[in-house]
């Protein structure tokens, strides 16, 4: 039995953990998926593409995706959990029982050790394979709306500055008779190409349409004149624009890690060629070791909540997760032009995140604030001063509704009883969140008699008084 207790403690708080992972991981693919839909939009329209293709580009497009959606549900995942925990008082129950929270870090440990796998997977995999597939399945597909477009007897745009005009394509052959072109490419007037026969190539490797005539003229008008030209045999190479990205060489993005590697040695780390290639190379180890970083912090903010707290764990995540990615561009940017070595600016980010995560792990497991106490009572300080303007700016409209009320605070303040905590000894004015709670059972008329029977205000409830006496201190 002592040896299943751990496996059961894991599990259990894998399962805590997962559950929201999971959630947060549909809702924010959902919501990327939208956002990637609308531009797609035209190319569906354009490509005439089928719901199987539809579906083949989105799964090259969502290794893009899950590189930035992961992490972040992976810390909101981990940070909801344990939240959960701590207001639901299970690991002060924990605490209990004996088990602190250094024990709690294996399963956690395991947690964002996999799915920073996971994300380094699809950084190092399968992403550049599904840029690679795009490219030549975006190709395929306008090659398929240019095959489609050039029909018998019909005037086609298809090929963009040449207009094709067949009479008869053999069917056995697919060579095509009687061909009629217009090419406007670079010209005001188009020059126009007739043929008796002609034919279509594609070259996937270059991606470049060729067109070859054969027993045709070619006239060309200039300014007052026109000049002909016979040919037996003529060639059109056309590069195949696509509505997406329509490289004839192969990018960064779709290199592996070797060849990524490679040509920055070739191009010279120090130049800025290589320094990109080497930058791209970094970025692929760097955004998933960071996905650990970010899963290891949620567990402390996490449990900064806790009955009668605020749950600050999921907005100081949402900020953590925005700061990171903010560091991470400014150390990719200044990989790409700055003169320090790549591996020290890329990797910076991932150290400092390291840090906080231990620093943070640590003060938790000892039960000491991440913040310090005087630091948390600044902040507070300034919530309450500006949420004490509004409550003003609101008091000052009522007050042009309500010419009976004597002072600014009354009009919110006054006409309300307040509620404390017969526990803590904490009372509440009724803007306060704590003021409907359950533990909130004691009434009082006032300020005044809250105080004299041994009450306290709150941090914020505290701002509010300080305001209404210094009001009341007022002459007139």
């Amino acid at each position: 039995m002592k040896h299943r207790l751990p496996l059961l403690f894991y599990s259990y708080l894998a399962t805590e953990m997962l559950a929201p992972f999971f959630a947060s991981f549909l809702i924010m693919n959902g919501v990327f998926f939208l956002i990637k839909l609308i531009p797609f939009l035209n190319l569906v329209l354009e490509l005439d593409i089928s719901l199987g293709d539809f579906i083949r580009i989105f799964s090259y497009l969502f290794p893009n995706m899950f590189l930035y959606s992961i992490p972040m549900a992976a810390m909101l995942g981990i940070t909801v959990g344990f939240s959960r925990l701590a207001n639901d008082t299970e690991i002060l129950a924990f605490k209990a029982s004996g088990i602190g929270i250094y024990q709690a870090l294996p399963p956690l440990i395991a947690i964002s050790l996999v799915i920073s796998l996971l994300t380094g997977y699809f950084s190092i995999r399968l992403i550049p394979a599904g840029d690679t597939a795009m490219q030549h399945m975006m190709y395929q597909l306008a090659k398929e709306k240019i095959d489609k477009g050039i029909r018998e007897r019909t005037f086609t745009e298809a090929l963009g500055d040449l207009v094709v005009h067949i009479d008869y394509t053999d069917p056995d052959t697919g060579i095509w008779n009687n061909v009629w072109v217009s090419d406007m490419r670079d010209r005001a007037t188009p020059a126009i190409t007739m043929a008796r026969f002609g034919t279509m190539d594609t070259d996937m490797e270059t991606m470049v349409v060729t067109l070859i005539f054969k027993n045709g003229t070619m006239q060309i008008p200039e300014d007052r004149t026109a000049q002909t030209i016979s040919f037996d045999r003529y060639v059109i190479r056309i590069p195949l624009k696509l509505p997406a990205r329509s490289p004839a060489v192969k990018k960064r993005g779709t290199m592996n890690m070797s060849e990524l590697m490679q040509n920055a040695r070739e191009k010279g780390l120090d130049t800025p060629s290589g320094r990109s290639y080497h930058t791209e190379f970094h970025k692929r180890l760097v955004l998933p070791v960071g996905c650990f970083f970010l899963s290891l912090l949620g567990m402390p903010l996490g449990l900064q909540a806790g009955p009668g707290r605020r749950a600050i764990g999921v907005p100081f995540g949402l900020m953590f997760y925005i700061t990171y990615y903010v560091m991470f561009t400014m150390s990719r940017n200044l990989a790409t032009g700055g003169a320090l070595p790549v591996p020290l600016i890329m990797w910076m980010p991932n150290a400092l995140f390291c840090i906080m995560a231990v620093v943070s792990i640590n003060k938790v497991a000892h039960e000491k604030p991440l913040v310090s106490p005087y630091v948390q009572e600044f902040l507070e300080r300034i919530v309450g001063s500006v949420i004490s303007l509004f409550q003003r700016l609101y008091a000052f409209i009522r007050r042009e509704d309500d010419r009976d009320a004597k002072t600014l605070g009354e009009v919110v303040v006054e006409k309300k009883i307040l509620r404390g905590n017969a526990r803590t000894r904490i009372f509440h004015f009724p803007e306060c969140d704590y003021y409907y709670s359950q533990d909130c059972s004691v009434e009082f008329k006032d300020s005044e008699v809250a105080l004299k029977a041994g009450f306290d205000p709150c941090m914020f409830c505290r701002t509010i008084l300080v305001d209404k006496q210094a009001e009341e201190r007022q002459p007139g």
